[in-house]
């Protein structure tokens, strides 16, 4: 019988986990072709080709299906489990002896291997290749005189060497540094300002700004109510440079976290992706749970097609919400380990009630 019994999970495990490799084969594709167009956009921009827009595309897929995973379990969940129903498979199980809840266990069980690849690929696959499509991307627009790091970006402008640690919305950047070298290469000049506003065309303006300069074995400091970068970078150059957060993994988001706080500037976006990656195998999980309801719940009854455009339907919206409460609570200052949650709680909430029923 415990023979049996292991044949049967092994069965629903190797259902459940081809039918979620399906769906995020099909979900990859269809965000990728997406991506492709946006970045069809930025062709002919510098030294970017048609060659760099698929090569970033390419890149980005490691983290386009660790974003599309949850989605990709309750879909893929539902269609094993749904032609498994449609097939009298489930119910043949059933009568054979296996409960409703030892089914249904055994396709969690299946869902923690499902999880643990989702952790490896969001922390250790996805934030390098992201990072290194980006600043690909950087450098083929804007030539080899940009460098994206982890706190920032370096450029180099009109004999300066300038590094921007931060942007953020609205045309402002802090932790700007300026560094004037000689024809020798040797410090001449280093500006500091704590912040710096983006005027109208590329002119950044610098107030407040700490000048030292450097001659012979002196150095002679300086303030200056404001210093001005022209003909620098617009907006639209600046978005490009810039690595957001979700590209990021946990170690290094917890690091940049740590720093803006420590000089008490606002983290919330990081503390966002931070909190949204610690979630994202509970949410798979969750996924997985609310799949069942689909073939056991109250949508027992329904054809496999309209559990999946149901399951698609949910899916969607679960999707569209996360992406307007992550937003909505950074604009209100929400805790973001409450908007991560707020939605993963309720789906989790309605699972466990329609599997109560169920059982």
């Amino acid at each position: 019988m415990m023979d049996s019994v292991k044949i049967i999970d092994r069965y629903l495990g190797r259902n459940t986990i081809q039918g979620v490799l399906l769906v995020l084969s099909v979900l990859v594709v269809l965000f990728s072709l997406i991506e492709l167009l946006v970045q069809l956009n930025d062709v002919g921009k510098g030294d970017f080709r048609m060659a760099d827009a698929f090569g970033f595309v390419a890149l980005t897929i490691p983290k386009r299906v660790a974003d599309l995973m949850p989605l990709a379990a309750l879909l893929g969940s539902i269609v094993a489990l749904g032609l498994l129903a449609d097939h009298q498979e489930l119910t043949a199980m059933q009568v054979a002896g296996m409960s409703v809840q030892r089914i249904s266990t055994s396709v969690l069980a299946t869902s923690v291997l499902i999880m643990l690849t989702t952790i490896v690929i969001a922390e250790f696959v996805a934030p390098p290749l992201d990072q290194e499509a980006r600043v690909r991307r950087s450098r083929a627009i804007y030539g080899k005189g940009v460098m994206m790091t982890k706190s920032g970006f370096w450029v180099r402008h009109a004999g300066l060497l300038v590094h921007v640690g931060q942007v953020f919305t609205g045309g402002r950047a802090v932790d700007v540094e300026v560094y004037e070298l000689d024809e020798a290469g040797r410090l001449r000049q280093f500006i500091y300002a704590r912040q710096a506003i983006l005027q109208e065309g590329k002119d950044w303006l610098l107030p407040d700004a700490e000048v030292k300069t450097f001659a012979d074995d002196t150095v002679t400091t300086q303030s200056l109510p404001e210093y001005r970068l022209a003909s620098f970078l617009a907006a639209g150059q600046v978005a490009v440079l810039e690595l957001p957060p979700d590209s990021l993994s946990l170690s290094d988001l917890q690091n940049y976290i740590q720093v803006l706080q420590e000089r008490k500037q606002n983290a919330r976006s990081y503390a966002l992706a931070f909190w949204q990656k610690i979630c994202l195998p509970l949410t798979t999980g969750t996924m997985v749970l609310l799949s069942l309801t689909f073939i056991f719940g109250s949508t027992r009854m329904r054809t496999a097609g309209q559990r999946i455009l149901t399951g698609m339907l949910v899916g969607i919206v679960f999707y569209l919400a996360n992406q307007i409460l992550g937003q909505l609570g950074l604009i209100l200052e929400l805790p973001p380990l409450v908007i991560t949650l707020a939605p993963v709680g309720i789906i989790l909430l309605v699972a466990l009630r329609l599997l109560k029923r169920a059982f």
